[in-house]
Parts: structure tokens; sequence; C-alpha cells
């Protein structure tokens, strides 16, 4: 089987950033406007933001995971295995990290395929043997292959920020000496900007997970390894304290697999079943079987 282009997910990729990008003018504009700069000002705080989006963005992912950036020395066979896997797959090699977290679960980070990083967490390097751990790489591989996870990096960074000011904004815009009015259009747009990219992000999240399980089939040869993983992480989640859960839940959209967290989260899933991506890993299976 060979590696194809999904123009399904290219398009839902372009749609997202088109409309992540009007979003992302909105709200620099309101935020600008809020704080009283002019059109200068305006152009100022947009090449800045823009910039800090593109250069601290992938950073910001592992840093709210926990994720540290291992050497080889540290873990060997897991450096040993993303390289193999990323010369079969022909990206370039990415960085790779660790989250020291009890939930199985692996993602994958950056702006560009150059600029990319693979992390998994211990639980995970526990919980499956070396073919199911080989199809979760290769899984985050075909996110940096496909350049999803470009997009993905860049729309959480904007979420984050919007989340934050919406955040700050509520707690501490309320003194007596503060344009009030100013303060919460400032507070409504960042909530909308939030909601907006909350939405958008899991409208894509669904789709290119479809796309980056048939790139690690592609990739290792072996759908049936990488259902596998779905299973054993999938049955290993339900073991894993409650609270460990919640401090992962807000990344859903990266993951491998989602971690159980709120309502919200539940409502608006980042991830099409696990039984349904094991259908489709077993139909790849059979056509690799007959080709």
């Amino acid at each position: 089987m060979q590696w194809k282009a999904d123009w399904g997910l290219r398009l839902r990729m372009f749609v997202t950033m088109f409309l992540l990008t009007a979003v992302y003018l909105v709200f620099i504009g309101a935020l600008s406007v809020y704080l009283g700069f002019g059109f200068t000002g305006i152009i100022l705080v947009f090449a800045l933001f823009s910039g800090a989006q593109w250069f601290f963005s992938d950073k910001l992912t592992l840093w709210s995971m926990g994720a540290k950036e291992v050497t080889e020395d540290e873990y060997p066979e897991l450096h040993a295995t993303v390289r193999r896997l990323s010369q079969q797959a022909n990206v370039p090699v990415p960085k790779v990290a660790v989250v020291d977290s009890r939930v199985p679960n692996a993602f994958a980070t950056g702006r560009s395929q150059k600029h990319s990083a693979v992390a998994v967490t211990t639980g995970l390097m526990q919980t499956l043997d070396r073919d199911e751990l080989e199809g979760v790489i290769a899984h985050e591989l075909a996110h940096v292959k496909n350049r999803d996870v470009m997009v993905m990096t860049v729309a959480s960074f904007l979420s984050t920020i919007a989340f934050l000011v919406f955040r700050m904004g509520f707690w501490f815009g309320g003194g007596r000496n503060r344009n009030n009015g100013g303060v919460f259009v400032a507070i409504g747009v960042s909530l909308l900007v939030w909601i907006i990219s909350y939405l958008l992000i899991r409208a894509l999240s669904r789709y290119r997970e479809f796309a980056a399980d048939r790139g690690a089939a592609v990739i290792t040869g072996k759908p049936s390894a990488l259902a596998s993983a779905l299973v054993s992480i999938s049955g290993r989640m339900d073991q894993v304290p409650k609270e460990d859960m919640r401090e992962q839940a807000e990344m859903n959209a990266f993951f491998i697999l989602p971690v159980k967290g709120s309502t919200i989260s539940r409502l608006f899933s980042t991830h099409p079943s696990t039984e349904r991506r094991v259908e489709r890993l077993q139909e790849l299976e059979r056509e690799m079987e007959a080709a």
C-alpha cells in the first residue's frame, strides 16, 4: 500500500486556517482597540503575536503537557524507533519527548515537518508491546507528514491565548478606574474566539485521526498492530486515577486517544470512536492481505 495525498484532509485544513485567520484578525483588532493602539500599533501587535505564535506554539504545547525532550542516552530504543519510522515515512526525524504520566497516550506537535516533536507518556511505554508502540509512533509521524499537526499546533496556541485573556479580563477587569465597557468587549471577544477555535479544532481533529491511522498502516505495514494498541490504550484508560485524567483532558485534540474529561469535552469529541477506527484498520489489513 502506497502513501496517498488525502485531499479531504487538505481541504479541511485550508478551511480551518482560513476561518482561524478571520477570527485571529478580529481578536487582534479587539485587543488593540481595547489597549488604545492606533493603526501602527495594531500592525505591530499583529506582527509580534504572529511571530510568537509561529515560533513558540509547539513549545507551549510541550510545556502545557509537561513533556520533556529526552536524549538518545536516556531512551535509546525510543529514539531508534522514531528514527527508523521517520525514514520509512520519509520525514525529518523529530525531537523526542517523554511525559511522566500514568495515562497511556502520545501526541505530535510542531510548526513544520522540520520543526516537530513526538511525545509519548511513560504509561504508554509500559502498556504497549513493541509492535503496538511502533504503530502509535507511526500514527504521530503520519500527522507530521500530513502537516495537520502544524494546523493543530497554531490553532491551539490561539485558543490558549484567547482563554487566558478571557480569564484575566474576567478576574482583573472590574476595577473602578478601568474602562469597564472596553473590558467587557475584550472579555466577550476572547470568549467568542476561544469557543470558535475550540469547535474548529475538534471538527478537524476527528477527520485527521482516520488519515493518520491509514498513514501509520502504510508506514509500518501492520494495521493490526495499531488497532491492538488502540484497544490496549482504551482499556488502560479506565484504570488511571481520575485526577490524572483531568490534568490532560484539555489537550485531547493532540492525543492518539482522548482522555475522558468534562461534559463539554465529551459532547464535542475530538476523535471518532475507537470501535470505528479499529474497523477501518481491519479493512486496511484485509486490503493489504489481498494485494
